[in-house]
């Protein structure tokens, strides 16, 4: 049945699995930790749903526990830099630790990170660069199974593509703007699958290109073998970023873009483009302070909109989810959970 968790238990249940896959005890603790911050803020796509398909991954040889990143350019204001195909929650990390470290010493940092296993929630590492006072652009794009299509198109010819901006904002928090270029993330249709739900219209279409609001067809097989495809937010306009963080995150890093007939292989590699920048090397940090903070208050002032309590910033939804799910715990499907179970038993770990 259903269950709910408190964060600490899901923890050290994840990180026994991770560490199954040959993960040293350190390393399974932070990809563990970074998974359940993804479920206690609101994202269950990038949560402890994932930790079936990281366990396939390591036994295809796709994901490399123990991996560090490896440096093959530092130019102080650039670098470029290979994930080894480590855990992303590893390998993200250390790359965005250095290009902060850039960043406060020149100014800025563009950084390239090729090769890296699925890094997971990409609001996290803006996270990192905003509790440091910096604002941090990303690019990522997706190297799996293509689930989402081009505008115009009735397949799946790339990723999810995520883009996130974060940016301080004195005296209150951090504008964390994380969001798939797909109208919902693929883990989204993973969980909607697994509970049994039904998808709003526009967001997905069958292994036809026919419309439809079955999660199911991006999830497993169809009748004919092949899957559907996910839909862009915003029509061409979405579309055209998914192909701006393809050609960004994957053809200017180096880790390749996604142009090959879709296989089966469980092993998702992410390529990003970071640009971090700290406003008080570009001397605009007083001006930036004052009129981050009168803007956002300017929005909050704007009336509720019919059906809404008020104006958010983007950030806080997940804010408020960890408030509640700290206190709370955090729920999880059945079917989840036995994918979990059943992950566990692969590398010789029992939960329950």
């Amino acid at each position: 049945m259903p269950r709910t968790l408190s964060p600490s238990t899901l923890r050290a249940q994840v990180a026994a699995i991770i560490a199954g896959t040959g993960s040293t005890p350190s390393e399974a603790e932070q990809v563990a930790a970074n998974l359940v911050l993804a479920n206690l803020s609101g994202h269950d796509s990038h949560g402890v749903g994932m930790v079936p398909r990281y366990v396939d991954a390591a036994a295809e040889g796709g994901l490399k526990p123990n991996a560090s990143v490896r440096i093959n350019l530092d130019s102080g204001t650039m670098l470029a830099l290979d994930g080894q195909r480590g855990y992303g929650q590893i390998v993200g990390v250390q790359a965005m630790a250095l290009a902060i470290e850039r960043a406060k010493q020149h100014g800025s940092c563009v950084l390239s990170l090729a090769n890296a296993h699925h890094l997971g929630r990409i609001g996290h590492f803006a996270e990192m660069a905003t509790a440091q006072g910096l604002v941090s652009m990303h690019f990522v794009n997706v190297l799996s199974r293509p689930v989402v299509a081009p505008w115009g198109g009735g397949d799946g010819r790339f990723g999810t593509n995520p883009c996130c901006i974060g940016i301080p904002i004195a005296g209150t928090d951090p504008f964390i703007l994380d969001y798939a270029t797909s109208r919902v993330a693929q883990g989204k249709m993973r969980v909607a699958h697994n509970k049994g739900e039904r998808v709003p219209p526009g967001t997905l279409i069958d292994e036809h290109g026919a419309p439809t609001d079955d999660p199911g067809v991006v999830v497993v097989p169809q009748s004919n073998g092949l899957f559907g495809a996910l839909m862009t937010f915003g029509e061409h306009k979405g579309y055209g970023m998914a192909v701006a963080c393809e050609l960004l995150g994957g053809a200017l890093t180096g880790g390749g873009t996604w142009h090959r007939p879709a296989d089966t292989a469980r092993t998702v590699l992410n390529g990003m483009l970071a640009i971090v920048i700290d406003p008080g090397k570009l001397g605009t940090q007083a001006s930036f302070e004052q009129e981050a903070q009168a803007f956002v208050d300017w929005l909050r002032r704007s009336p509720p909109g019919q059906g809404f309590d008020g104006v958010q910033i983007a950030g806080e939804p997940e804010r408020k989810a960890r408030a509640a799910r700290e206190r709370d715990g955090i729920w999880i499907d059945d079917a989840t959970w036995d994918e979990i179970v059943a992950a566990g038993a692969k590398v010789g770990v029992t939960i329950g």
